[in-house]
């Protein structure tokens, strides 16, 4: 049972840290890549769609995307979702094809976004200490229902501690990549 639990609770911080690079990846550093408009929705007909799921995003060149709407209605709605993201990027259409330039990075905007990164480092934290939270839980439960000894349960509690720690470590050590990324000009 104990292997059990520790095996999921590993599993999930493990998907949290995947969630975090994920995060992590839609945070432009000055560079254009089709990745960073994966998370904008565009209101097709009343429901938010993904971007990719009503036009081809690709690159143009090095700083510039390339959006093109499989209808051509929708490139007003795209340009609006574009606009209002959290990205700071204007995209301008043209004729049936939408250009998104990636402005360069100001100091301002560098700190910005390195808020924005520690902001998701501290989610990902937050949902690797739950994880180890809720598998205490479980093995309190499972002491108080007498289905382990109190040292199984105290060693448990330390494995799922160290469990906690090497993730938290390797969340700090992938917040600093990004921001030495985001700070080199």
């Amino acid at each position: 049972m104990i292997a059990e639990l520790k095996k999921t609770t590993e599993t999930k911080m493990k998907k949290s840290i995947e969630a975090l690079k994920n995060d992590l990846g839609k945070v432009r550093t000055g560079r254009a890549h089709p990745g960073l408009l994966d998370h904008v929705m565009v209101d097709y007909y009343g429901t938010q769609t993904p971007l990719s799921g009503v036009a081809n995003v690709t690159l143009i060149d090095a700083r510039t995307i390339g959006i093109t709407p499989w209808e051509k209605k929708m490139v007003a709605a795209i340009e609006k979702a574009i606009r209002e993201s959290d990205l700071g990027l204007n995209p301008s259409a043209m004729g049936d094809m939408i250009r998104v330039p990636m402005p360069p990075l100001t100091e301002e905007r560098r700190k910005e976004l390195i808020k924005v990164v520690r902001g998701e480092g501290e989610n990902a934290r937050v949902a690797v200490r739950n994880l180890r939270r809720d598998a205490n839980h479980v093995l309190k439960d499972a002491l108080k229902n007498k289905d382990i000894s109190e040292d199984d349960e105290r060693r448990a509690q330390d494995e799922v501690q160290k469990l906690t720690d090497r993730h938290v470590a390797e969340i700090d050590k992938m917040l600093q990549h990004k921001e030495a990324e985001l700070l080199a000009v």
